[in-house]
């Protein structure tokens, strides 16, 4: 049977079920544009009428299940216009919403089954991720469809998605140091990347132009290196009870946080801020241009290896993480033999705090151990040695994947020395193709870093980065036998009604026929 056909007998046999009320779903399930796609949807003939939902149920004794069911409970209200309320989990499931974590042996942690009939929903998850995971289909499932034209929802599509992502690492990176962000920006980046089911925010934290986290032991790295930015602007920087907040709210949303600190170059807030980490024991002065790779830190002296444990620890203790990222890139005044010695202790460092080192490529450059994640942005060589020394990739390809270079020649922010990345080029490739010589089951996933040069303000970072992250969040859960740009720009037309309902600032792409 062509689709065409299948199509219209399920529409025919919808409409026969609903032609007295009227309440038909905008789409069948396997029409929904879904962003990543799901690896499996099977839809079904039925028709689920919102009206017959009037509960949420979950295990009351899992705290992250209540927390789930509360924000559910608030987004269908908003959405349909009908109050549900919460029970403790039933054997009966009709006319309710169901989340349940079940033992769906040797499956991934972020599996689940969301399950849509005529009078209740079900969503079944490996882990709590899992389910979470599985929310967030059902609530872009709603979202397409109240934002479709449709005034109230009165009927929703029904079936099942059977889903879960290809790699376990799909992040995005923040650069809080050009131009500092505040908690709440920060935050709005995080409600924005868990639509997509992004899992990991890696935040870059320090570099020349200014120091954001506080540590107690060296209280000058914000009260002087914080206090500026490019440009000249007033900075800022977290203090520890805000990057605690900051986690923790990722941590809701299951998206765990990867603090950077960049060294041994990328220092200069750092070395503006203490003589003593300077080899001529001389300030140096606080610098707000763009430049890079003029920096670093003296690997010779006891002392600033005792500044790195200070950094390491009490970032450490914040960070529920497994990683901790030592950057490493351009230290371009660093002598290679320096740069290893330096590397080589920081990454000790890094292990006596029970974290996993990762790093920009050059890293590999060190004896890393094979624990290590190399985080390929420049050069494929170093992807293919840190493959070599048995570590893991990263994929954030600076030509397909900086958030920060333009679209095209007319772009007015952003910089272009990695090349234009359009919308189209920045979905169409594949982590596992683009180094032949890198074996696949080396690379962990992929990560779309955004650097804030010329970013100022959130409205600035969201012309970037969407609807472009959009894509990256497909490449890094969906297979890649499932994807392609025809089918994905369809569906990606739609996700302005969702980013415009959410007022973010998106660019509007002419390679886009948006709905």
């Amino acid at each position: 049977m062509n689709i065409f056909i299948k199509n219209l007998v399920l529409i025919l046999l919808i409409t026969g079920a609903f032609s007295c009320e009227k309440h038909l779903p905008v789409f069948t399930m396997d029409q929904v544009a879904l962003i990543p796609y799901p690896n499996s949807v099977s839809p079904s003939v039925e028709v689920l009428n919102v009206k017959k939902i009037k509960s949420i149920q979950f295990d009351e004794s899992n705290s992250t299940l209540v927390e789930m069911g509360l924000d559910l409970q608030s987004f269908w209200t908003a959405h349909t216009q009908l109050e549900v309320g919460l029970k403790n989990k039933a054997e009966n499931n009709s006319n309710a919403i169901s989340l349940e974590v079940k033992d769906f042996s040797n499956q991934n942690e972020e599996y689940y089954q969301l399950q849509m009939g005529e009078n209740q929903i079900s969503i079944l998850g490996q882990t709590a991720a899992g389910v979470y995971r599985g929310v967030k289909t059902l609530e872009q499932i709603i979202s397409l469809s109240h934002l479709s034209g449709v005034q109230t929802i009165k009927a929703l599509p029904t079936g099942t998605i059977e889903d879960a992502p290809v790699y376990g690492y799909r992040g995005a990176m923040l650069d809080v140091s050009r131009h500092f962000f505040s908690v709440e920006e920060v935050k709005r980046y995080i409600d924005l990347l868990s639509i997509y089911k992004i899992n990991f925010l890696h935040l870059h934290l320090s570099d020349d132009q200014g120091w954001r986290i506080e540590i107690k032991a060296w209280p000058k790295l914000t009260s002087i290196g914080g206090k500026t930015e490019v440009g000249g602007a007033e900075g800022g920087f977290y203090t520890q009870l805000d990057y605690k907040e900051i986690v923790a709210y990722a941590q809701r949303r299951f998206i765990t946080i990867v603090p950077e600190i960049d060294m041994p170059g990328h220092t200069n807030a750092a070395l503006a801020s203490y003589a003593e980490l300077n080899c001529d024991n001389e300030i140096k002065s606080l610098y707000t241009g763009i430049e890079v790779g003029f920096s670093t830190l003296c690997v010779d002296k006891e002392l600033t290896y005792e500044f790195v444990a200070d950094v390491i620890s009490e970032i450490s203790a914040m960070t529920p993480g497994a990683y901790f990222h030592i950057g490493g890139d351009e230290s371009h005044v660093t002598p290679k033999k320096d740069y290893i010695k330096f590397m080589n202790r920081v990454i000790d460092i890094v292990k006596q705090n029970n974290k996993i080192p990762m790093g920009w490529d050059e890293v590999v450059l060190a004896d890393i151990p094979e624990v290590t994640v190399a985080q390929y942005w420049a050069k494929a060589e170093n992807a293919i040695m840190a493959m070599d020394k048995k570590a893991n990739v990263l994929m954030s390809p600076a030509s397909y994947a900086y958030l920060d270079m333009k679209y095209d020649s007319i772009t007015k922010l952003g910089l272009k020395w990695a090349g234009y990345i359009s919308v189209q080029k920045g979905y169409e490739w594949d982590p596992a193709e683009l180094v032949p010589e890198l074996d696949p089951t080396r690379i962990i996933g992929i990560e779309a870093p955004i650097w804030s040069e010329t970013l100022e303000d959130f409205d600035d970072i969201a012309q970037m980065a969407f609807p472009r992250l959009l894509g990256y969040s497909e490449i890094g859960w969906t297979k890649s036998e499932k994807r392609n740009w025809e089918n994905y720009s369809s569906r990606l037309s739609y996700h302005s009604a969702i980013l415009d309902s959410l007022d973010v600032k998106y660019y509007p792409s002419n390679e886009v026929n948006w709905k």
